[in-house]
């Protein structure tokens, strides 16, 4: 069958296969990474109690949460905190950066000077690279206030109640709306933010990047209530995410998981407080 597409419509064709293969490649990557990680924390969480060690308690893991964090420790929760951000994220800026890609390459035929796409991705990480940090230390913060289990959820069914309340009413805020509506429209984000050069483009990615971090940053807090390395809830909120940003009502679907978790969050704090039917 004769290919009719003309040689400008191949190029294009063959730059989003290429960029699209390793936004594939990376999230994969990331992913396996994930589930060999969680199978590493489950299996010290579940570990047995030492005999010459009377405090390692409730799965073994009580003096490990005691103990102060090591700069190690730190890198290393840093580290999954980063590739978790680049798993869960990559898949809903894909549609993003194959349209940079593309407008990118027809503003180089002609004439204009344009980074690679590289560029862009990279001010994206960037991005949630810094707020892999923050959830980092926020992690820290809970571990040292011993509000998280050893699979790193809040123990407290108040707070972990708090926490879907908050990300609830975010949801309706017009900043997520406002946010969600340029994560929703590359075409709109690309028109009004526009710049030439790799400065540039990396720049798009961190403006992109922060107004991602804008529209989900609540979601990602979800994490602390379900569990960080809970592998089924960290899958539930990528598909959230890649629902509202990429379904036809994306907006709507984004209240509605609002409103389910502010409802969510009363009947756990209520439960925890003793009013409810867990109490």
């Amino acid at each position: 069958m004769t290919d009719r597409r003309s040689p400008v419509e191949r190029v294009l064709a063959r730059d989003r296969f290429a960029v699209l293969a390793a936004l594939v490649g990376l999230t994969g990557l990331s992913w396996v990474y994930l589930v060999m990680m969680a199978g590493d924390m489950q299996r010290m969480a579940d570990a047995p109690a030492m005999p010459d060690m009377p405090g390692m308690t409730q799965g073994g893991m009580n003096m490990l949460r005691a103990a102060p964090w090591t700069a190690t420790h730190f890198a290393m929760m840093l580290g999954m905190w980063a590739v978790m951000m680049v798993g869960m994220m990559l898949p809903a800026a894909a549609p993003m950066i194959l349209f940079f890609a593309t407008f990118a390459r027809r503003s180089r035929e002609q004439g204009h000077t344009v980074a690679p796409v590289g560029a862009f991705v990279a001010g994206y990480l960037v991005v949630w690279s810094a707020f892999a940090l923050a959830a980092t230390t926020l992690q820290w913060g809970l571990d040292r206030l011993s509000l998280l289990s050893p699979h790193m959820t809040t123990i407290s069914p108040v707070l972990g109640g708090t926490i879907l309340i908050a990300a609830g009413l975010y949801q309706w805020s017009p900043f997520k709306d406002a946010c969600l509506g340029l994560c929703r429209s590359p075409i709109a984000f690309v028109m009004g933010h526009w710049r030439t050069g790799a400065s540039g483009a990396f720049r798009m990615g961190v403006e992109h990047g922060a107004f991602c971090v804008g529209c989900c940053w609540a979601l990602m807090a979800l994490l602390f209530v379900g569990g960080v390395m809970n592998l089924l809830w960290v899958a539930a909120i990528t598909l959230a995410v890649l629902t509202e940003k990429l379904a036809p009502r994306g907006r709507w679907i984004a209240k509605a998981f609002g409103a389910a978790l502010v409802f969510g969050g009363i009947w756990i704090a209520a439960a925890g407080l003793g009013y409810g039917p867990m109490g």
